[in-house]
């Protein structure tokens, strides 16, 4: 396999690189990649290695573009608001290279599908935004032999390590559990600065393309985390465990930023049906409070376990927030103050 006259062209400035040229291009145009996430970080992968001119790669993501994704998913834009996100990213990125073949999988990733999936491409990439998709990332790659490139994001820190290189250390050396059930922020909870989605993703599109023309030093074994406010790096540094090998998927893989079904749940639709039934309390920021909200009582969940006794307690109540996550634990809060009405949260998204 060759380069066109129009490929060399369109990757002149590789070409002329003495550490990539023509055999590295073409190792490029030979592999195949997996991005897993077509969110905050996967846009800048797939627009990298797109334009780079990796031959294959899939892009897997079952979500639909929001408006709060424009913020920092930058291969969409207004007119894609609702549609997957999968879809509109290839549409996107076949415009930037035609010489390259996009396949789409607007799915969940899921146990049922990984291995077969993982086994078709040679990189893996996990641009995902929870710990489950990451520990069924893992364990399905150390199943069919693959190296992942794994970023994440949080507030104005990110980090970045590529795991399973060559049987190297794997994210379970480094995280050998999950985290407890949300005991980490969801990622529509916490924040992030947009920029920060894009320096991260394309240092995992770079971990990517050192992988694939065996140049440089990869980030196995190490783990890079950078600061944009401070702009200050550190890598850490972790040995392979013995104690985390992998022998089969898990038969659940549970989603760290769902709520457990232990509390009960309602919808905004099922709220205004009777009104006068619950007592609202809100337990966002005050700067969350004062671009929107649905009324009720408003005591910030930082506030929340000195200010219990402010709670009205004569209907039952409905806990919202924005995403979930900080209403469950309002919830086990007041749970401890012994309440005695019953105790619900609002589900959905409250902008």
């Amino acid at each position: 396999m060759d380069l066109t006259t129009s490929e060399k062209q369109q990757y002149s400035r590789h070409l002329i690189l003495d550490e990539i040229g023509l055999e590295g291009q073409l190792k490029i145009k030979n592999a195949s990649v997996l991005v897993i996430g077509a969110g905050g970080l996967g846009c800048p992968v797939l627009q990298y290695l797109t334009a780079a001119g990796v031959g294959r790669i899939g892009v897997i993501d079952n979500d639909v573009v929001e408006q709060s994704n424009l913020q920092r998913q930058i291969l969409y834009t207004h007119d894609d608001i609702g549609s997957n996100k999968a879809i509109t990213a290839a549409s996107r990125l076949e415009k930037l290279n035609p010489y390259i073949t996009l396949d789409t999988y607007p799915v969940r990733l899921t146990k049922d599908n990984a291995l077969e999936l993982f086994g078709s491409y040679d990189i893996i990439v996990d641009g995902s935004d929870n710990f489950a998709t990451r520990y069924l990332v893992n364990d399905a790659a150390v199943l069919k032999d693959k190296p992942v490139v794994l970023g994440s994001i949080y507030k104005f820190e990110g980090q970045l390590a590529v795991y399973n290189y060559k049987s190297g250390p794997t994210y379970r050396c480094l995280y050998p559990t999950p985290p407890k059930q949300n005991e980490m922020p969801n990622c529509s909870e916490a924040g992030v600065l947009g920029a920060l989605a894009g320096i991260i993703g394309a240092l995992q599109a770079n971990e990517v393309l050192k992988i694939i023309c065996d140049i440089g030093e990869v980030l196995s074994g190490k783990l890079l985390t950078y600061n944009i406010l401070s702009m200050s790096q550190m890598v850490l540094r972790f040995d392979k465990d013995a104690y985390t090998d992998v022998s089969c998927l898990e038969d659940k893989y549970d989603l760290q930023c769902e709520l457990p079904i232990d509390n009960v749940g309602i919808t905004i639709e099922e709220l205004n049906k009777h009104p006068e039934k619950y007592n609202l309390l809100d337990v966002r920021e005050y700067h969350e409070r004062a671009l929107h909200h649905i009324g009720g009582q408003h005591i910030p969940l930082g506030e929340l376990q000195n200010r219990a006794h402010e709670v009205l307690q004569t209907k039952d109540l409905v806990v919202y927030c924005k995403a979930g996550v900080r209403s469950k634990k309002a919830i086990e809060l007041l749970q401890k103050e012994d309440f005695e009405c019953r105790l619900l949260y609002l589900t959905g998204t409250v902008l």
